[in-house]
């Protein structure tokens, strides 16, 4: 054999070598569709592919048990709008001062950041939100209400501006006023002749407000507010705020979750023939929860139990839908939650008087608005038919990830300020997942790295008596080994002073000036 054919022969070779390991790094030969299936107070314990509770999710189930089921998935924060925020610019909520749950607030995404729709956009994607959005729309001066809301008039900005060509929404939650569907920032349905007015301000300085309230008029309700919600009343529903007008806009509560369906089945329709992202933002199992009388009594476990049976089955349909389309195998989908569970949440609906052998937690400490585990680690669930291999992973990974995640799945290389590229880990269930998270409950933060997690102290009651979850608020730190201890039951922070030390030093350096004196905290 030749030198000369020789060299031609190891020529050929390293450009195969080469094709073969490009085509490996390419998911797909054509970008795949994405869908990012994301519900509201969802519990590590309430999918039964978790072994955790005793309720039944087999749709959501599938997609665990033929996909990757991570063990040690987090939202970025044990509350809803921060963790929206998180997910789709893929930047720590707590950067945004002041950044808790919104109620009527204006829009907490600047119209210049980068979002994970405006990366995908820069690919040919068409994308698209369905379902409940709670980033504030409109520009005013806050997160809390007090920034005025025009319903009448094209409402901007919102979805549309930070990158959803198309959006069907309602504002906030299904909790709150005003109790309509927007599309592309316009009400849904309203006679111009009966305009929405809106306020969250105490009724007594808003007399014109029409409506009957939980608080004056309780013989008209047909769910009982425990409390905060006794406000304007919808189809029998005290709510949080006031408002008038928009009678023909409003929505039916029990066909909520068949409509946020029907509009997510056809947006896939509409945009089979081109690489979409779909956003579908489920509203269960938030309050108040008003299952379709066809799931009333399937759980066995009152409404709460009755809107997660609901949501599984709407999940199951959306994967009828792709499988009917002929795109399943070209479809990554991505299944979340918010933040942590939450029984009683506003209203008496039974939610701890049925829950019975059931653990929504998971056996997670805390919950929703808490520090403990329970509040911010969730289902986190990626399938891709044909694509990913079933498997579990006990990798740490964040919403905040998906970001970065994402834009690499799809050949960009634009990073977000806090994500991690885990494109391998989320697609062949390879290679390490984080170090270290900051994690998040209405604006107090705690650290985990590795096995260990410290909560730093905070003022405040130790217990919601609202809704009778451990927030993590403590005068001293606290210190636990989630391996030994997955339950935080065991507070090491004495005796392990050196391992405190070194958390609190990893935790500063990533929180930055404003703990810069934390260290001074630690006992002798």
């Amino acid at each position: 054999m030749t030198s000369k054919f020789t060299k031609q022969l190891c020529l050929i070779f390293l450009v195969s070598l080469f094709l073969s390991c490009k085509t490996e790094k390419n998911y797909s030969t054509e970008n795949p569709n994405i869908i990012i299936i994301y519900t509201d107070d969802l519990g590590y314990g309430d999918v039964s592919a978790y072994n955790k509770g005793t309720l039944n999710t087999p749709n959501i189930d599938k997609l665990a048990n033929e996909g990757i089921r991570f063990n040690n998935g987090y939202a970025s924060s044990a509350t809803c709008s921060p963790s929206r925020y998180a997910l789709l610019t893929g930047t720590y909520p707590w950067r945004k001062t002041g950044l808790k749950i919104i109620t009527g607030g204006s829009l907490v995404i600047d119209t210049t950041e980068m979002t994970i729709p405006k990366i995908l956009k820069t690919k040919g994607y068409h994308t698209g939100i369905v379902g409940k959005w709670h980033l504030g729309l409109g520009s005013g001066d806050g997160f809390d209400g007090t920034g005025v809301i025009n319903y009448n008039s094209n409402i901007s900005p919102g979805p549309n501006q930070v990158g959803f060509d198309y959006s069907h929404i309602m504002a906030d939650t299904q909790d709150r006023v005003p109790t309509v569907y927007i599309e592309n920032g316009d009400v849904v349905n309203l006679d111009p002749s009966d305009p929405i007015e809106v306020n969250f301000f105490h009724q007594e300085k808003h007399n014109d407000y029409g409506l009957p309230t939980g608080l004056k008029n309780p013989e008209l309700t047909t769910m009982k507010w425990h409390h905060g919600h006794n406000g304007s009343i919808v189809n029998g529903v005290p709510r949080i705020g006031y408002m008038k007008g928009g009678e023909k806009a409003r929505w039916s509560d029990i066909d909520m979750a068949d409509h946020f369906l029907e509009k997510a089945q056809e947006y896939i329709n509409k945009n089979k023939d081109k690489p979409f992202f779909l956003f579908y933002t489920l509203q269960q199992p938030h309050v108040p929860r008003t299952p379709h009388p066809r799931f009333e009594g399937t759980s066995g476990m009152g409404p709460r139990g009755d809107v997660i049976v609901e949501a599984d089955w709407c999940i199951g349909e959306l994967y009828k839908t792709l499988e009917s389309e002929g795109i399943l195998d070209n479809t990554l989908i991505i299944f979340s939650s918010d933040n942590g569970p939450v029984l009683n949440d506003g209203y008496y609906d039974d939610a701890v008087e049925k829950l019975g052998d059931h653990t929504p937690s998971g056996g997670l400490r805390g919950g929703k608005y808490s520090l403990f585990e329970a509040g911010t680690r969730v289902p986190f669930i990626t399938y891709w038919r044909g694509k990913i291999k079933p498997g579990i992973s006990n990798e740490i990974i964040s919403q905040i990830d998906l970001f970065n995640s994402i834009s690499k799945i799809v050949g960009i290389e634009y990073k977000s300020k806090d994500g991690i590229d885990f494109s391998d880990l989320i697609i062949n269930n390879k290679g390490q997942g984080r170090e270290e998270l900051i994690l998040e409950a209405s604006t107090r933060t705690a650290y985990r790295k590795g096995d260990w997690v410290m909560i730093p102290p905070y003022r405040g009651p130790s217990i919601s008596k609202n809704v009778n979850i451990e927030l993590g608020n403590s005068i001293d730190f606290k210190l636990y080994n989630l391996k030994e201890d997955p339950s935080q039951k065991s507070d090491l922070s004495k005796k392990e002073p050196e391992k405190l030390k070194e958390m609190i030093a990893s935790f500063v350096k990533i929180r930055g000036r404003a703990f810069s004196n934390i260290e001074n905290l630690v006992l002798e």
